[in-house]
């Protein structure tokens, strides 16, 4: 049965449903059944900030980076860090595996990638006693709870597609058979910019499995002078988990149950509509947009506001709530015109004059 929850594809026009609960169920411990939502919200911000201390261990600075990845972590959703080699991208998705207690697989995607390097595959064994042949499945590195695929964009498009349907369905079919994905199940991809040599461009279709595109900048001169002080001595102290497998999917059941207003939804759609020409686009930039988000994005947009409340130990997401979501979820879904990317004009851009244009309806 699908997701009441629904998108279109822009590859494919294809409704497609947006990932509900895993299929693999997780039985979540009686002291979280018993609270409240309200209790559970108050429990959420108190994880988070210890997994937030977890982090600065490793992490120097880089907050908003952080707080997107837990916005997409409790959304469950699937995150994108851009940014140039060395800016400890890895690091911070290894470290986050380590502060959940959870299994964790990295992938390095290189150009000779082959898709059943990602997902598995079956090899033929004999049972030396009988002399029998059989098929077993090796499961690929996507069987974790959290899976890092490092420069996805170094590999061709076929391998990056072998992410699509664990991404979306959280399964795998391999063998002529599909598997489960265990529950929590998140992939976050780090990319090189495109402009650097050996990359392939993703797919539209993959793009738009990533709840947020996250841009990673070069840290200040402070925390450059901090990060060499602590990288360049033994020793670090050791990550403890903050959260456990059940706190994690209890808290991302929650943040599908914090309560959104009306016209907040009536703003996100609006916010995603205004993106498309001919579809409600302003029309001091409809000539600079090619095509614009999708449906996904309004569901991105109302559920990254969903779980940025609650981090906030707010029980009600606002108009706040998805402004401050709204540059990671449209910035890789709207596609500038040849003209306005020929004036320097980006989807960034786009996305910053929506933010001042279009107003929210009335409450």
């Amino acid at each position: 049965m699908n997701d009441p929850l629904e998108s279109e594809s822009p590859s494919t026009g294809q409704v497609t449903p947006l990932p509900a609960a895993a299929p693999a169920p997780v039985a979540v411990a009686a002291s979280l059944t018993t609270k409240t939502d309200v209790e559970l919200v108050e429990l959420l911000q108190q994880k988070a900030d210890a997994l937030r201390q977890e982090l600065r261990k490793r992490i120097v600075g880089q907050e908003d980076v952080v707080e997107l990845l837990l916005i997409s972590l409790f959304a469950r959703g699937h995150g994108l860090f851009v940014g140039v080699p060395g800016l400890a991208k890895t690091l911070l998705i290894s470290t986050l595996a380590e502060g959940l207690g959870l299994d964790f697989n990295r992938i390095q995607f290189t150009p000779d990638l082959m898709p059943t390097d990602i997902t598995g595959t079956d090899v033929l064994e004999e049972d030396p006693a009988s002399g029998r042949r059989s098929f077993r499945f090796l499961p690929g590195p996507l069987f974790a709870n959290v899976v890092l695929a490092d420069e996805i964009n170094r590999t061709p498009p076929k391998t990056q597609a072998a992410l699509l349907e664990a991404m979306q369905e959280r399964r795998v079919t391999a063998g002529g058979q599909t598997r489960p994905l265990d529950a929590p199940f998140m992939v976050f991809a780090t990319q090189n910019p495109i402009e650097q040599e050996g990359t392939y461009p993703l797919p539209e279709a993959q793009l738009d499995r990533f709840m947020f595109m996250i841009d990673v900048g070069y840290p200040s001169e402070e925390e450059e002078v901090a990060i060499v002080q602590a990288t360049t001595h033994d020793g670090g102290e050791g990550i403890q988990p903050a959260l456990t497998r059940e706190e994690v999917v209890a808290l991302q059941d929650l943040v599908r149950r914090v309560p959104v207003p009306d016209h907040v939804v009536r703003y996100a759609v609006r916010l995603c509509r205004s993106t498309r020409p001919g579809d409600g686009a302003p029309k001091s930039i409809e000539a600079d947009l090619s095509w614009g988000a999708g449906p996904r994005a309004s569901q991105y947009l109302i559920l990254g506001a969903k779980a940025r409340a609650a981090l906030a130990g707010r029980f009600a997401a606002s108009l706040d709530d998805v402004k401050a979501v709204a540059q990671p979820v449209l910035q890789h879904r709207v596609v500038v015109s040849f003209a306005a990317a020929a004036r320097g004009v980006t989807s960034k851009d786009v996305v910053h004059t929506l933010l001042d244009e279009v107003r929210a309806p009335e409450a």
